[in-house]
């Protein structure tokens, strides 16, 4: 008897999802509860668990393909695995020769990886073209990847990739190959929503710049401290999100966002952070900013920050905000014009810190410096109303002590 696998509650507001990875093939032995497919909706990948333990079946979806909640994707057959993975097999024409087999591996510079497998090259830092794929056609699987990298620890040398075919007469010329990849549902939603941002809000940045030697001296003095009370390093986020908090409840216009035709304020802080994945950017939200400690703040900011790498986020994790702080100096940008993240009217942007000649008192000095921006919607936040904010957390982090007395 066979059991229809179905697109599970994907979270709210979210009705529909493409398949990004079969996770298991028709023969597969399958566990309950084990992931056997992986959906990318509009902000995370959603594993799909099998209902019962069995083989798995038939694919009634492919990769790439759109499917709605409760739509049936596969079905799980009864058995252990070894039986059914044979049947296929009979029915067939007899498997090719070992060598028909690796001609049709795809050559190095064709490699298409779905998202998973996508993300544990990143991850594991491996080389694609070097690895030969054992997934249907010669596609690359995660457990490809995760073999090479293993193979790459233990300093045993990576599977030889496989032979590139003839190249068609049709070549444009070696070294000018090409790719067309089709845009994942996620990168699909973050283009939209950017637009849209441009398209609806009326945007504009100011600038300021800060000296950091106060938080750096900070840092360094407790860090050690820090990291042995808490399980956790002491960033610059968690400085600098307090300093939001303190801004935001100082200028409510820059913590508030326009509903139709209402204002919206919150008497809270939930700070979306901009953390890179390997499908492009997500914002998580550090909910209640503002009643939560440097130690609580970081740990959040570091948790997001590995489940980002690893795609176990959920839309709970991103729902909602009310301000973001997107950090582009990680990176090392000096100075940038963040876009703000809808239905939010602002966002921060830091930058990398670099040592420049300032004047103190009179007299010119080396201090760390980095530049700040505010990105806002005009239509609400007036240029009073950001500037008076940036300024605020620019006094913040230059003397810590207000943001301990709520200055």
């Amino acid at each position: 008897m066979a059991t229809e696998v179905k697109v599970p509650t994907l979270g709210e507001s979210v009705s529909e999802a493409t398949v990004g990875e079969w996770l298991k093939q028709p023969g597969d032995a399958v566990a309950a509860d084990e992931p056997i497919a992986s959906l990318e909706t509009d902000k995370v990948a959603v594993d799909v668990p099998s209902p019962v333990a069995g083989v798995m079946g038939e694919h009634v979806v492919a990769v790439g393909d759109t499917v709605e909640v409760g739509a049936v994707i596969a079905v799980i057959e009864e058995g252990s695995g070894g039986a059914a993975a044979s049947k296929p097999a009979a029915a067939k024409e007899p498997a090719p020769a070992p060598a028909a087999k690796e001609e049709a591996a795809p050559a190095g510079d064709a490699v298409t990886m779905s998202p998973a497998v996508r993300r544990a090259v990143l991850e594991h830092g491996v080389d694609p073209t070097t690895i030969k794929g054992t997934g249907k056609d010669g596609r690359l699987t995660k457990e490809d990847v995760l073999a090479a990298a293993k193979a790459k620890e233990s300093g045993a040398p990576a599977p030889s990739p496989a032979p590139a075919p003839t190249p068609a007469a049709a070549s444009t010329g070696a070294g000018r190959n090409s790719e067309r990849v089709k845009m994942t549902r996620m990168r699909q939603t973050i283009a939209k929503r950017l637009k849209s941002a441009q398209d609806n809000a009326a945007l504009l940045t100011t600038f300021n710049d800060v000296d950091m030697s106060a938080v750096i001296e900070a840092r360094n003095k407790y860090k050690d401290l820090f990291a042995k009370k808490h399980d956790v390093r002491l960033g610059f986020m968690g400085f600098f999100a307090k300093a939001a908090c303190l801004a935001l409840k100082d200028v409510p216009a820059v913590n508030a966002y326009i509903e139709g035709d209402e204002i919206v304020y919150h008497d809270y802080v939930d700070i979306s952070v901009a953390v890179s994945a390997p499908n492009g950017l997500v914002v998580p939200v550090v909910r209640d900013a503002d009643k939560k400690s440097f130690a609580r703040i970081e740990k959040d900011i570091a948790d997001f920050g590995q489940r980002a790498k690893e795609g176990t986020l959920t839309m709970e994790d991103m729902s909602g905000g009310t301000f973001t702080i997107s950090n582009g100096g990680v990176f090392g940008s000096l100075m940038s014009t963040p876009i703000i993240n809808p239905p939010q009217s602002a966002v921060l942007g830091l930058h990398r810190i670099e040592d420049r000649p300032v004047v103190v008192d009179g007299q010119i000095v080396i201090r760390p410096m980095m530049y700040i921006a505010l990105s806002y919607d005009h239509r609400l936040i007036d240029g009073r109303e950001a500037v008076t904010a940036l300024k605020i957390i620019k006094e913040a982090i230059e003397d810590p002590t207000r943001m301990l007395i709520d200055l």
